[in-house]
């Protein structure tokens, strides 16, 4: 057994009880915490996704103190699901636990052979790019298997399925595109090269530049709508690339935010406040934050 997994079987599972106990007493209905207590699975969606931005958030800035603080919130958000639905006698931490734990196995056969952790440890000769066809052929397989359970539950006509069915829809609306995407691209219909996903942007931008015209009257229900197929193809051609998009975007941010504040820390030294500078000043400042933050 390696250092790595000798390290994890020492490790103080008693932490972890502990966390289950104060978060059940923050739930309690006497003496809990009256926020806590108002919470429900799904007032607890718009604070998940904030932490999980968090943590990315950490990571992208190599934050390694500010990982440690922020997955420890994620993993509250984790116990305090686990929680409610406890409360409902619908499921409990240990089910999720378990429930991951016999899924990794299953995903993972040519690590523990025959589904078993204690045939852990038999070399398998495997590349990666097999591994991500193997889990999918065995995502497949546990979809067609619930898929099978929904219909013995339907009545009448059996529900029609479709290859997008199990493309989250609560996600970033990036990352559900290029989901999306895959999905197409894995029965064929896709692009051949990059190169025809940019000349369809370069297609899409005509439309909207002709829908939106001259900016006078505009029909904003279009825009909005060639807008979308705007964003959509560069999520597409992005995709082509190997590029998430949703970390392009992020670094976009974090350029613009820094040469936003290169501008304002110029027009500070200078006794000139941002909104009294002129377009002319303002354009120069900014190919010299450009020069300055590239």
């Amino acid at each position: 057994m390696s250092d790595l997994i000798q390290k994890n079987e020492g490790l103080d599972s008693s932490n972890l009880k502990e966390l289950l106990k104060v978060v059940a007493m923050l739930r309690h209905p006497e003496f809990g915490c009256p926020w806590d207590l108002k919470q429900s699975i799904k007032s607890l969606v718009p604070h998940t996704l904030e932490e999980v931005y968090e943590v990315v958030d950490a990571i992208d800035k190599n934050d390694m103190a500010g990982l440690e603080d922020e997955l420890g919130d994620l993993l509250f958000q984790i116990v305090f699901y686990a929680q409610l639905a406890s409360e409902e006698v619908v499921f409990n931490f240990d089910d999720v636990a378990k429930g991951v734990v016999r899924k990794l196995v299953r995903r993972h056969p040519h690590v523990f052979p025959r589904g078993e952790i204690t045939n852990f440890g038999a070399q398998q000769k495997i590349s990666s790019d097999q591994v991500v066809a193997n889990w999918e052929s065995i995502k497949e397989q546990e979809r067609q298997e619930k898929r099978e359970k929904m219909n013995k539950n339907v009545s009448g006509d059996r529900l029609q399925e479709s290859l997008l069915s199990d493309v989250p829809t609560a996600v970033p609306a990036f990352e559900r595109a290029r989901k999306m995407q895959k999905k197409a691209a894995s029965v064929g219909f896709d692009w051949s090269s990059p190169k025809f996903v940019l000349l369809k942007l370069r297609e899409e931008l005509e439309e909207l530049e002709e829908i939106y015209g001259d900016g006078v009257e505009v029909d904003e229900a279009r825009v909005k709508e060639e807008l979308g197929d705007v964003l959509f193809t560069c999520v597409n051609f992005a995709r082509h690339l190997k590029i998430s998009s949703e970390s392009a975007l992020r670094e976009a941010n974090h350029k613009f935010d820094s040469r936003f504040r290169f501008m304002e820390n110029e027009l500070q030294e200078l006794s000139i406040k941002f909104k009294d500078a002129s377009s002319s000043d303002l354009e120069a400042l900014w190919n010299k934050a450009k020069q300055s933050r590239p």
